[in-house]
């Protein structure tokens, strides 16, 4: 995934290089050095921080855990990332991850550079106190690099708004008289966190979805019809058609991304299939969403996987295999669970005309050429998964601020953010042979390079 990210921004870098409109005070030998500079600079962290947590556990052992902090780039504000928890964490993950947090940032106009971080464990194999002294030592090794203005870690896959505040709560007793609030963002309510922050992720993801199939539909209909594009023409396969969706994964951002299509009234769409670790739930009529939901609350998050869960959730599906959730029958699939679910040994089995990325790095770089040559409008993570980061923005602001926003107004403002972001990025990617993931990273990348040719950091 490094290799990826590092081709497409050196394709967006090449683009950007022959637009002589693009930074025209730099011209003949001087363009090329800064933007050789620009490579350099974008493909590369500022720093990898690793550590090993000594940890004495509960049971009375005493164990070693790898945990990391990058930090990719901060010319556009703190470091501002996810912390993950889970045992496939790796060095080479958590610094992609950090530089698609750059790009993100910069394409949704967040005042934040890009950072992650990671824990190898499996979180469901500790008990909450090791947990707890888990994350305590997280932050002792690391406080010297974090902080409201620094670098401001939040949840990821693996952690929540609990872990969010023992964090918080360490930083404070670490650094007593401090600003501690903005340390930290994903918190509980009660400690500083934003209203509508959990949901942000997912909410989002539909959002972008929705706003692409009507609003932008419904505006610019007259602009689709009149022009070539191959993604175009998909938008208007489906204009005003009935939709079913898919959902992979059905925690915090595909179970809202699930309740938000079911809840709908601009679209006419029904989720026909959903999936987590254990299964896939089909209903070609659609499922019950609010039961779902309801169901995995009460059981660990796990969906249905037997008959007589079913019959007690009040549900009507088929029982299928985890992995069958991506080769059913269907227009939408919104992919909320892990990277590289979509890769070249499956790429030829996918039906869905619309692919949404709720997770990150959900569609390999084979894979997302294969579809989008195809006409397949894949929306990428860094365009749909960005409400996390928005409303921790909203969050770190509330904090700074001593004031707290309704979760309407979180909501009104997240989509407010994201539009702006679509109106900007939808005209080019329906008016050109781009897929949408390298007009957002184009997009991105000559955000960053005016501010760091600004700055003077490309000498």
């Amino acid at each position: 995934m490094v290799s990826q990210t590092k081709q497409i921004v050196q394709d967006s870098l090449n683009a950007l290089l022959e637009d002589t409109a693009f930074l025209p005070g730099l011209q003949g030998n001087d363009r090329e050095q800064a933007f050789t500079s620009l490579g350099a600079i974008l493909s590369t962290p500022n720093h990898v921080h690793k550590s090993f947590l000594r940890i004495a556990l509960e049971n009375g052992s005493v164990v070693r855990i790898p945990a990391f902090r990058v930090q990719h780039n901060n010319a556009l504000g703190p470091y501002k990332g996810g912390i993950r928890f889970h045992e496939s964490v790796n060095e080479e993950e958590v610094i992609n991850l950090a530089s698609l947090m750059t790009l993100k940032n910069a394409l949704h106009d967040v005042p934040y550079g890009g950072g992650k971080g990671g824990i190898i464990l499996d979180p469901r194999s500790f008990s909450e106190k090791d947990l707890h002294l888990i994350c305590k030592k997280y932050v002792q090794y690391f406080s010297d690099i974090i902080g409201p203005d620094k670098d401001i870690p939040a949840p990821d896959m693996g952690s929540g708004e609990r872990e969010m505040d023992w964090m918080m709560a360490e930083y404070k007793s670490i650094r007593p008289g401090q600003a501690y609030k903005g340390s930290f963002t994903g918190k509980s309510i009660v400690n500083g966190g934003s209203l509508g922050r959990r949901e942000a992720t997912g909410k989002g993801v539909y959002f972008t979805f929705r706003y692409m199939l009507y609003d932008f539909m419904k505006e610019q209909r007259k602009f689709l019809t009149n022009n070539d594009n191959p993604f175009a023409k998909t938008a208007l396969d489906y204009d005003g058609k009935p939709l079913k969706i898919g959902v992979q994964g059905f925690g915090n951002v595909g179970s809202v991304a699930a309740l938000e299509a079911f809840q709908c009234q601009y679209l006419e769409n029904k989720v026909v299939a959903v999936s987590d670790k254990n299964v896939t739930l089909y209903n070609p009529d659609g499922l019950d969403i609010p039961a779902l939901v309801r169901y995995t609350s009460l059981h660990n998050s796990d969906l249905p996987t037997t008959i007589e869960q079913l019959e007690e959730a009040g549900i009507k599906a088929e029982i299928q295999d985890r992995s069958e959730l991506l080769y059913l029958d269907m227009d939408v699939l919104i992919l909320a669970a892990l990277e590289d679910q979509v890769h070249e040994k499956n790429m030829d089995k996918i039906k869905a005309r619309i692919i949404v990325e709720g997770a990150n790095a959900p569609v390999t770089s084979e894979a997302d050429k294969y579809l989008s040559d195809k006409g397949v409008i894949i929306i990428p993570d860094i365009l749909a998964n960005a409400g996390g980061v928005i409303v921790s923005y909203f969050e770190w602001m509330q904090g700074r601020e001593t004031q707290f926003y309704s979760e309407d107004q979180v909501y009104q403002l997240l989509h407010q953010q994201m539009k702006t972001t679509m109106d900007s990025i939808l005209p080019a990617y329906f008016g050109d042979p781009f897929p949408l993931r390298q007009n957002c990273y184009i997009h991105s990348v000559m955000k960053l390079s005016t501010v760091l040719y600004k700055q003077g950091k490309l000498y």
